[in-house]
């Protein structure tokens, strides 16, 4: 599985040439967790990427934090679009 970060950008951007905002941020990341959470299947002792796996989830734990505080419906409307907590 390979992350196109062109497409997610796309799909989560505010604005036109919006790269760097928090839903895009929050995006990129959740595909790179679902990518590192398929090879840990495969390879259930590297504890290396393990620990940046959690690192990740810790990132994104505080950026959706970020964005349920200051635009409520924004994070309803990410977590849907995402997946996210089934």
């Amino acid at each position: 599985m390979e992350i196109n970060k062109q497409e997610i950008v796309k799909d989560f951007q505010i604005h036109e040439n919006d790269s760097g905002s928090a839903e895009v941020q929050i995006a990129i990341l959740t595909a790179r967790i679902r990518h590192l959470t398929e090879h840990l299947k495969k390879h259930p002792k590297d504890f290396h990427t393990r620990r940046g796996l959690l690192k990740l989830v810790g990132r994104r734990r505080k950026m959706l934090r970020y964005i349920k505080a200051n635009k409520p419906e924004v994070y309803i409307e990410l977590i849907n679009k995402l997946g996210l907590r089934g």
